[in-house]
């Protein structure tokens, strides 16, 4: 439907570009006859087509126009400069924004496992997601997976109602949003229906292997060091691996190490693994989220200032109270 336009007017304009072949649409297929030489253009009028609806979501009478004195070398060539991540429905452009998410994108582009760390409203998230529908478009990955531990963020939610995707999706949805601004909401529902998109728990992950796929692995703070293990040896051959999260917003059990936090010390140094660490600077959310990020981390530093200096005075209290003694 995005092809033949309103009333076919894309059709007819493709029509009016080639008037010595016979083009005749016939629901998913497009069938002409004609001379060797016009098919042969035409095939290649239709990649770019094609290839122009994938990327933007739409087609109109002036891109068929545009597109049928283009050759496809050079459009493809042309694209490849765009600094554009992906576009979404209605002309959304998801581009990266800060310095930092620039080096996300790179690093992204570089390497086949990213761990992408930095606090709320950095786009840690958004950009992984817009990297990954860019792959899947571009055909160099044949399905998304999106994944995030099922964890409460402080508070006990309770006995949910419905089916088990009824029960998930309060954590997942996050992710749905970020895809919804990507994809055309109707192609999301048909990814999802046919297992080209996947979101689902992080329990999900285990003993898959993930082949010629993208996962993001999102609020990775709140995966156990076992829990990351096991994600993390997932990956099989031809797959992009994007872990996010926030080392602030850890919302495990007090007597649970973050896996995440374990996880950055161990592969520090890995070849083939990259770190991205966003910072308040990078926060493209509403003005006072930096604020309030600024002031909460002040007041955690000063916490662990005087939980020191408690233990400190303790400490000291204790070797005083030996040497009296002694």
């Amino acid at each position: 439907m995005a092809f033949l336009g309103h009333n076919n007017a894309n059709l007819r304009a493709l029509q009016a570009r080639f008037p010595k072949l016979r083009i005749v649409a016939r629901g998913t297929e497009l069938k002409a006859k004609g001379d060797k030489e016009d098919l042969g253009r035409l095939e290649e009028v239709m990649r770019m087509v094609i290839w122009h609806i994938d990327r933007y979501n739409a087609i109109a009478e002036d891109d068929i126009e545009r597109l049928t004195k283009t050759e496809e070398t050079s459009l493809l060539k042309d694209a490849s400069h765009d600094d554009v991540i992906v576009y979404g429905p209605g002309g959304l452009k998801v581009t990266a924004r800060t310095p930092n998410q620039r080096k996300l994108v790179e690093a992204i582009r570089d390497h086949d496992m990213v761990f992408a760390v930095g606090p709320a409203g950095t786009g840690k998230t958004y950009t992984a997601v817009a990297m990954a529908v860019a792959a899947l478009k571009d055909r160099r990955v044949r399905k998304i997976i999106l994944t995030r531990p099922a964890v409460e963020a402080g508070e006990n939610l309770g006995f949910l109602p419905g089916d088990l995707k009824e029960k998930l999706d309060p954590y997942l949805q996050p992710l749905y949003d970020a895809l919804t601004d990507m994809l055309p909401y109707e192609k999301v529902a048909d990814h999802m229906e046919k297992g080209v998109i996947e979101v689902a728990p992080l329990a999900f992950m285990r003993g898959r292997t993930l082949d010629k796929a993208f996962v993001i692995l999102d609020e990775a703070q709140n995966a156990t060091s076992a829990q990351m293990r096991m994600f993390l040896t997932r990956m099989g051959k031809d797959a992009k691996f994007v872990i996010t999260g926030d080392g602030s917003q850890v919302d495990l059990p007090r007597n649970q190490r973050s896996g995440l936090i374990a996880s950055l010390n161990l592969l520090d140094d890995v070849a083939g693994i990259a770190t991205i660490r966003l910072t308040g600077v990078d926060i493209i959310r509403h003005r006072l989220v930096g604020a309030i990020i600024d002031r909460f981390d002040a007041d955690d530093a000063r916490r662990a200032e005087e939980s020191e200096a408690r233990k400190a005075a303790k400490k000291e209290e204790r070797e005083a109270r030996k040497n009296l003694n002694n």
